[in-house]
């Protein structure tokens, strides 16, 4: 084999050198890795942001949104209103790229949802780079396709709800993990902490999660001594504490006459936010554990829990068609690599990424209720391990069908007196296996073939690895055919992966010392394409709003009760978006208007159930009497009756669907009920405006 590595670069070469360096790829990436990128993102970029303009914003964040956009102090403690006088249930962290996005371009859905859509694409190219890193061009391209056609991740990067940054920043503090371990530098370690730390503004404790994998990783194949890689993970957890903690220090150090009140707890401490309401209240019956208002676990879903969740009809559909595929995928990452170096990172990333979706999946099942979109999160991980897992069985059965082992069997059971065979002409290796040394940025190159050969011919047992890629396709494709069946939404997609697959498979198993690389290329092709199709088939139906779910619970497909809702309705659920009042949000909004002299707050709502619509339809102080459950101490009885006799408040909006409080007794017994047709409406319906100004 004639080397050319001398050769002087070409005009050409050199201008996608070029080109590479511009997109953040190797300046010698595979010619067909910069346009498949592209190709990946634009896709992700049509998936995720068609239809912005009448995205499914969350009606209890897009109020906070848009009354974040319109001040400072809302904006840092996440005000329902403008005024900022009770914040929303989470910490606000998540939203501030949306309010921004609003401020700059003004009140409208595709400002709010901008923000979202530009998280969701990140998220696949980050990946992609941190796969890439670890396993190579191919399985970084397998990676960033699956992330990108996952069902939830396509409704969710349309919603206003936090997971979309959570599930960004985890990743870049993934990457920075993965580069801490590979480089054993410091500073991408604390650069692991500072992302973790931002992912706790967005979600909370569910951002710690990923903390236990982290430790267990670094300290099983970063290099230097033991007590060095504890000291310097200790570092790094220090940061993430530290920057995790900064707005819970902050709002607990200001005078509470200077934040709003904190929605969601008894006492309006921060870390009863954090830990009570948003942590322990999750896995406990108590739902007023460390602080959190009565009635938690009544305002959050109750289904969706135990060993089952990941599979059953509404959530597995969501995310879970790789999951037997990224199982198997971790499993064989780290038994076959059992004999390699402690820091090999090979192992090392099948242990991160499985590490990553048994932790998640695990305190998934044992709290006392999920969205199905929670699982989001978990998207990136089952992404990884399918990309480095088809790279994983594609090197195995490439090395068993490499023309030296095609020799070396035909050795193993010639006769003991045959003519020797004349030479056989060297074959070049083939330029789409990812363990090829043809580029050496590559992770998997010469000493990873090297150690690939040594377990060869230590272990027999690998001469059946082959094997692993023709049956991963086959496994991936009958799950597929599992999850859809309860509902047969996309059936008429299930005879195109199924032919696929018998493409795909037959190609594979048929393989002879003979056969043309680009008809294994070509049945390689049509076998992940076959694991890919029904997938794709549910996030494309969710451009339909109909297949969206609903605003407050974004899921693909034909499940959910925002599903069944429409079926009886006959029609797709009505998309909520910021200055879009309805005509009687309008009539009640100009009666308000019109009939306020001076007061501080427009009116006060019974909950913020009351006040969304209004909230988001124009930037104005509310207000909201019991937070987001109703039962948020908050405002109470005097503190409401002063603001009244003070001339600070007006009127007040009650409402039925939500439980009777002492402030809602007192507006009852202290208000005139005001009729309907006064501010537009026939009837009241389940909303009372009451005029609570005091007489003479």
């Amino acid at each position: 084999m004639t080397a050319i590595s001398a050769a002087r670069p070409t005009g050409a070469h050199r201008g996608r050198r070029a080109a590479n360096r511009r997109s953040g790829l190797p300046e010698d990436a595979p010619r067909w890795e910069r346009p498949a990128l592209a190709a990946v993102l634009a896709v992700a970029t049509v998936l995720y942001s068609w239809g912005m303009g009448n995205a499914a914003l969350h009606p209890f964040y897009g109020a906070a949104i848009r009354s974040m956009a319109g001040g400072w102090r809302a904006f840092f403690f996440g005000g329902l209103d403008t005024s900022g006088s009770i914040s929303i249930d989470k910490l606000p962290g998540a939203f501030w790229p949306d309010a921004v996005s609003v401020w700059i371009f003004g009140p409208h859905t595709w400002a709010a949802a901008l923000p979202q859509v530009v998280e969701g694409v990140l998220t696949v190219w980050l990946l992609h780079r941190i796969v890439r890193a670890w396993a190579g061009p191919f399985a970084a391209l397998i990676a960033a396709l699956t992330l990108t056609l996952t069902p939830v991740t396509v409704v969710l990067n349309r919603a206003t709800i936090p997971d979309t940054a959570l599930t960004l920043l985890l990743v870049a503090a993934a990457g920075a993990l993965q580069k801490a371990v590979r480089t054993e530098r410091l500073l991408p370690l604390i650069t692991c902490g500072i992302w973790v730390g931002l992912a706790f503004q967005a979600k909370m404790l569910q951002a710690w999660l990923v903390l236990p994998v982290f430790a267990v990783v670094y300290q099983i194949a970063a290099p230097g001594t033991p007590l060095k890689r504890a000291l310097r993970f200790l570092l790094g957890g220090a940061v993430a504490l530290a920057v995790s903690c900064f707005w819970v220090l902050i709002a607990w150090a200001t005078p509470v006459a200077d934040r709003p009140y904190l929605d969601g707890t008894s006492d309006n401490n921060p870390f009863a936010l954090v830990f009570g309401y948003n942590g322990l209240s999750r896995f406990s019956s108590d739902s007023t554990a460390f602080g959190a208002v009565a009635g938690t676990a009544n305002s959050r879903t109750t289904g969706n829990t135990g060993w089952n969740m990941l599979i059953n009809d509404t959530v597995g559909p969501q995310v879970a068609w790789f999951l037997p595929l990224a199982v198997l995928a971790a499993v064989l990452g780290v038994v076959w690599r059992t004999r390699q170096p402690r820091t090999d990172m090979l192992r090392a990333g099948f242990l991160l990424w499985g590490g990553w979706l048994a932790v998640h999946a695990l305190v998934f099942s044992a709290s006392n209720g999920n969205h199905a979109y929670y699982m989001a999160v978990i998207a990136p991980a089952l992404a990884a391990l399918t990309g480095g897992g088809l790279a994983l069985f594609r090197s195995e059965y490439e090395s068993a069908h490499s023309p030296e082992h095609e020799r070396e069997h035909e050795r193993e059971h010639e006769p003991e007196h045959k003519p020797d065979p004349e030479p056989e002409p060297e074959h070049e290796p083939e330029p789409w296996s990812p363990y090829v040394s043809a580029h050496p940025s590559e992770p998997w190159s010469a000493n990873e073939a090297k150690h690939e050969s040594e377990n060869t011919s230590e272990d027999k047992s690998g001469d059946r690895r082959h094997r692993a890629l023709p049956a991963a396709i086959v496994l991936t494709v009958v799950w597929a055919l599992v999850l859809d069946w309860p509902t047969r939404f996309v059936d008429w997609l299930l005879p195109i992966a199924v032919m696929l697959a018998l493409c795909g498979v037959v190609g594979l198993w048929s393989r002879g010392p003979r056969t043309s690389p680009r008809k294994v290329q070509g049945a390689l092709a049509a076998g992940i394409a076959a694991t890919l199709v029904v997938p794709a088939g549910w996030a494309v139906s969710s451009l339909d709003p109909l297949y969206a779910g609903a605003s407050t619970a974004p899921i693909a497909g034909p499940v959910g009760n925002a599903y069944y809702n429409s079926l009886r309705e006959h029609h797709s659920p009505r998309r909520i978006g910021l200055d879009r009042p309805s005509a009687r949000d309008t009539a009640l909004l100009d009666y308000l208007t019109t009939h306020r002299h001076g007061e501080k707050y427009l009116l006060a709502t019974q909950t913020a159930y009351g006040a969304e619509p209004l909230l988001r339809a124009k930037s104005e102080p509310v207000l909201v009497m019991g937070g987001f459950t109703g039962n948020t101490p908050f405002p109470t009885t005097p503190q409401l009756a002063g603001l009244v006799t003070n001339h600070q408040l007006r009127y007040a909006l009650l409402t039925t669907q939500r439980p009777t409080t002492a402030t809602t007794t007192w507006v009852k017994s202290n208000c005139t009920r005001i009729p309907p047709a006064s501010y537009g409406r026939r009837t009241g319906g389940s909303f009372t405006l009451y005029d609570c100004r005091p007489q003479g």
